[in-house]
């Protein structure tokens, strides 16, 4: 006879967590927002209201995009102190805040929750991701016309939306890309959709171009003088220096050079400053070099033989700026004969012959000997004139 044996065993009911009752979700995904805007990040979560006869109370939420063994809550995390809020006052709902958003915060953010329920912490996968771009306006300009590109680094499965400006005013446009005039002056910036407080830089051709030279004052040759060209422009502009129509320097520092300036260096200057956006052209710098007498000359008229009672013209020339002053001394006298460029003995006797001299400025005293042939009763003689 078979005898059946039952053991007085305490009954056990185990009750399994299914994965199924827990549950974290995100609405959004992908999420794209401009540096220095304000997110929210929303997510809803559901758990099991009883497990094993008890019942399950949320303890503690929190968002993190690190793990240091567990979770980092982000408001612990030092590289967003300051910047995150919760909100999960909704029923079964926590929204995360964050602001002033930097690029460094693009990441994937993810929600817990931890209830009063042995192992029972639930977290939702793969979470949020998060890019944050600085908006850029990229340039294309062509012979004739210049593109506009609202450039994002976001890289999300639905392209955002964009909104322009021009001048500060809001354009009807919302496309990705803009086409203006290739001598459009005007500035422009963009946004993204719903974060239109945090445009692009604006972009416009240069503007308010200024030039000058580091010496104020005099320009005296052999010293060092540097020509600066400065203008408002985005992007930064190049600049190319010329004298008179002769380029001489292109780049973007705007500045030329001159270790040791010279009479040649005089002239002319004038700098264009050019980005994508088009392009200006600065008004006339002109450069005075200021330099001592050169390149001294002296003529004597008529040429050939001079004759007793006759007129002679001496005449001095130089290379000089300013021009030089000539004043005419006979040689071993304290006293001017004449001054000016020119100097005329008329009624030429014995007596006028001698050295002459000229010094042409204070800065230089070269001087040139010049030979006179006269014929007077007692034949030729030779004077030497010195200037």
């Amino acid at each position: 006879r078979n005898v059946s044996i039952c053991a007085n065993l305490p009954l056990v009911l185990v009750t399994l967590m299914s994965s199924s009752n827990w549950r974290v979700t995100y609405p959004r995904k992908h999420i794209c927002a401009s540096k220095g805007s304000t997110v929210e990040i929303h997510s809803e979560y559901r758990y099991p209201p009883r497990i094993n006869g008890y019942y399950t109370t949320v303890k503690k939420t929190l968002w993190f995009t690190k793990r240091i063994n567990e979770p980092v809550d982000l408001r612990t995390d030092s590289d967003y102190r300051g910047r995150v809020e919760y909100n999960c006052r909704i029923k079964n709902s926590c929204t995360l805040t964050i602001r002033d958003l930097r690029e460094s915060d693009s990441a994937v953010y993810k929600f817990r929750i931890t209830t009063n329920q042995p192992g029972g912490k639930y977290k939702g996968e793969p979470g949020v991701t998060l890019s944050v771009t600085d908006l850029q306006v990229l340039v294309e300009r062509s012979s004739t016309q210049t593109e506009l590109k609202c450039h994002s680094s976001c890289k999300v499965a639905d392209p955002p939306s964009y909104v322009w400006y021009k001048n500060e005013q809001k354009m009807k446009e919302e496309t990705f890309s803009l086409r203006v005039s290739v001598n459009d002056d005007n500035s422009y910036s963009c946004a993204l959709k719903g974060h239109e407080d945090h445009r692009s830089p604006p972009v416009y051709a240069p503007k308010l171009l200024s030039v000058s030279a580091s010496s104020s004052g005099e320009i005296v040759e052999g010293s060092s003088v540097t020509l600066t060209c400065s203008s408002d422009a985005n992007p930064a502009a190049n600049y190319t220096w010329y004298k008179e129509n002769l380029k001489l320097l292109q780049g973007p520092e705007g500045v030329y050079h001159f270790s040791s300036i010279s009479s040649e260096d005089r002239g002319n200057y004038y700098c264009k400053s050019e980005n994508k956006h088009g392009q200006i052209n600065s008004s006339l710098l002109i450069i005075d070099v200021l330099y001592a007498p050169k390149l001294l000359s002296v003529s004597v008229s008529p040429s050939g033989e001079i004759v007793e009672g006759s007129s002679v013209n001496l005449t001095c020339s130089s290379d000089a700026n300013p021009a030089a002053n000539y004043t005419w001394y006979k040689e071993n006298e304290d006293s001017p004969k004449a001054s000016g460029q020119i100097f005329t003995i008329t009624d030429l006797r014995p007596e006028h012959s001698g050295n002459y001299y000229s010094p042409s400025s204070p800065l230089s005293l070269e001087s040139i000997t010049v030979q006179l042939r006269m014929r007077w009763g007692g034949g030729d003689q030779h004077t030497s004139l010195l200037m």
